[in-house]
């Protein structure tokens, strides 16, 4: 079986700095993977270069088989929630439901099917800097699967929201895959490593593949080695 995202030896360089060093990675279809780090260790790099929207140094990035330096029809086929808010702020919900939808050659059902799943009734016409986080992450990924996309990219869901905006997100989420959906999902909380099948470790721009209990094992470890040091620097 083909892999719906597959890197090979993935170089990202910025002036004198190296991003991602030699990053690979296969994404087998309908599987929910996280891309786990601190801040400054690559993962929104990564997630823009999967997205198509930042070029990279070196080396291979095929989406559903096609090479995403040399073609951008599977963006057709992608949906995209970026760290930074990239909804148009100077809309309301219901605007931005509505233009994306034209963006995207969606249907009126298909906004009216995500006001519902994501239970945005009661702010349809609220501009969007009178909304929460929660909400407007809620806005953001139903507006990302407004095509019924075969990829989700998504940087940074649900950090920093309310626990009922993350259990909507995280039963929409379940249900993309459950519909034969892959997901890559960026984040810098180790808790949400649970949810996902396998977990690309990235640290100083390299990477390690995890199971999700390898992953929180190692975070364990080297919370515990940190605080050894810790301990040993206030002795001395």
């Amino acid at each position: 079986m083909e892999p719906i995202i597959k890197v090979s030896n993935l170089v990202q360089k910025r002036k004198r700095r190296t991003i991602l060093q030699e990053i690979s990675f296969e994404v087998p279809p309908g599987e929910w993977w996280g891309v786990f780090g601190t801040k400054s260790s690559g993962k929104t790099t990564l997630m823009h270069i999967l997205a198509g929207i930042a070029p990279f140094s070196s080396g291979l990035v095929e989406i559903l088989g096609m090479d995403a330096s040399k073609s951008e029809k599977f963006k057709r086929y992608l949906g995209l929630v970026t760290e930074e808010n990239s909804l148009f702020q100077d809309m309301t919900v219901a605007e931005n439901l509505d233009f994306i939808a034209v963006l995207k050659n969606a249907s009126r059902n298909d906004v009216q099917e995500m006001i519902e799943r994501f239970e945005l009734q009661e702010y349809l016409n609220e501009p969007l800097n009178f909304l929460k986080k929660g909400v407007l992450q809620r806005l953001a990924l139903a507006c990302a699967i407004l095509n019924h996309p075969k990829v989700l990219i998504a940087d940074e869901l649900m950090e920093n929201i309310d626990l009922y905006s993350q259990s909507i997100i995280l039963r929409e989420l379940k249900s993309f895959k459950a519909g034969g959906g892959t997901c890559l999902w960026a984040f810098s909380t180790i808790d949400f490593c649970k949810y996902v099948e396998r977990v690309i470790w990235l640290e100083d721009g390299k990477m390690t593949l995890f199971k999700p209990e390898e992953a929180l094992q190692e975070w364990d470890r080297q919370g515990k080695m940190y605080r050894e040091n810790l301990l040993r620097t206030e002795c001395v």
